[in-house]
């Protein structure tokens, strides 16, 4: 069948990656993908509804993966399923889990999933109020989607009041209309994905992603600077509690609230020392998280998004690897701030043959290729994966890769 992965960074090189090696798929698309996408390019825009569905139903696709939040959001997965297209993703509805931090709070209080102590302002006086009862130190979050934007980690209260003026002040356009505060948790932060097509839930290995820029967790949060899996912080009893008390009831009960959730479920978890907490829900494969987890299943992509949108994930074996993967970023001079692009990129054509390279922002120059006419053009330009036995010989294999790739200014963490 032809396939359609919408989308345009690491994450979904990963995903299509994934797809061109399945058997079921005859013709890839990728829309709008990058220079190092398996498949046809095709310009569109992700948040382009109207032209995916035209391009999808002329091209005769047959499934339709949907990366980014924002085309979730943009109601998507609605507008292929009225066309008849099969579309692996969440409605619109079903997504509210990302795109309304202050929706997914509430539902989590209604049952009974154990996070942080929150409240949602529309005005820093009611954050001042808040903070002078509970003493918290928190986390503020702009309540819509922020392209990995809306989080600040302030210290003390006259920084959370200046975090909170910031954000509803339109730092973020209308995504900070609102803000979640949330108490700042400790402990190892896990990232729980799950395959699920309506009732059923099958977990994904654990993986840790690395936000901060710096080593050591110094520096200001990214969209992530690397990840493993799976991680040993999450052994598989802890996996097993977590479908039970976080990810089953959320398909259970949003099931039961009349939006149905198929496709790809994605817990943020902070392991404290009262045990499991949830930070937040993603509806869709993670970044960079992806780039470690699709490269250690041992089963057809496509068979399982087939799956999940009819509703028989049940009857498809989901297997995995018995091995570790590590994935090392490498960004350009000024992310996540102000990043500086166009700057030549050299090395591919020397990486080791056991290492992926998945590309999130490059760009062709003089036709592509190698030697110069590859360039970067975002803040994560490329994400290095590599497979060992264990953690130790996959990370050593992975930093082997990014020492192969240069451009200038280019920033990498030596501590994933």
């Amino acid at each position: 069948m032809n396939v359609l992965v919408v989308g345009s960074g690491g994450r979904e090189h990963a995903i299509a990656w994934a797809a061109a090696r399945s058997p079921r798929t005859s013709r890839l698309f990728v829309a709008p993908g990058n220079p190092g996408c398996p498949g046809e390019r095709v310009a569109l825009d992700v948040e382009d509804v109207d032209g995916i569905v035209r391009f999808a139903t002329g091209n005769a696709v047959g499934l339709v993966i949907v990366g980014p939040e924002s085309s979730l959001a943009a109601g998507l997965v609605d507008a292929l399923t009225a066309a008849g297209i099969a579309a692996f993703g969440p409605t619109q509805a079903a997504a509210e889990l990302e795109w309304s931090k202050a929706y997914t709070r509430a539902f989590c209080d209604r049952h009974g999933i154990a996070g942080p102590r929150s409240t949602v302002v529309s005005s820093v006086g009611e954050a001042a109020a808040w903070l002078d009862v509970t003493g918290l130190a928190v986390v503020a979050k702009a309540d819509g989607l922020a392209a990995g934007k809306g989080v600040i980690i302030p210290d003390g209260r006259d920084a959370t009041l200046a975090a909170v003026t910031e954000l509803l002040g339109g730092s973020v356009g209308a995504a900070g209309h609102r803000v979640v505060l949330e108490e700042r948790l400790a402990g190892e932060e896990v990232s729980l994905l799950a395959f699920c097509d309506g009732r059923t839930v099958v977990a994904m290995p654990p993986a840790q992603d690395h936000k901060r820029l710096g080593e050591g967790d110094r520096g200001p949060n990214t969209g992530g600077m690397g990840a493993y899996a799976p991680a040993p912080c999450c052994p598989p009893e802890l996996v097993d509690e977590l479908v039970r008390t976080v990810l089953q009831p959320t398909v259970d009960a949003m099931a039961a609230e009349g939006r149905p959730y198929r496709g790809v479920l994605y817990a943020g978890l902070m392991l404290t020392a009262d045990g499991p907490r949830l930070l937040e829900f993603n509806c869709r494969f993670g970044d960079p998280e992806t780039q470690v987890l699709l490269p250690l299943l041992d089963a057809d992509l496509v068979d399982i998004a087939l799956a999940c949108v009819h509703g028989t994930l049940a009857d498809v074996p989901v297997a995995w690897h018995k091995q570790s993967a590590v994935t090392v970023v490498l960004a350009a001079p000024g992310y996540p701030a102000s990043p500086t692009t166009g700057a030549p990129i050299h090395g591919l054509d020397a990486m080791p043959a056991d290492t992926l390279v998945f590309h999130a922002g490059t760009a062709a120059r003089d036709g592509g290729g190698d030697g110069g006419s590859l360039v970067t053009s975002g803040g994560r330009v490329l994400a290095v994966t590599a497979l060992g036995d264990d953690l130790v010989d996959a990370r050593q294999r992975a930093y082997d890769g990014v020492a192969a790739i240069t451009f200038e200014g280019r920033q990498v963490r030596r501590d994933i």
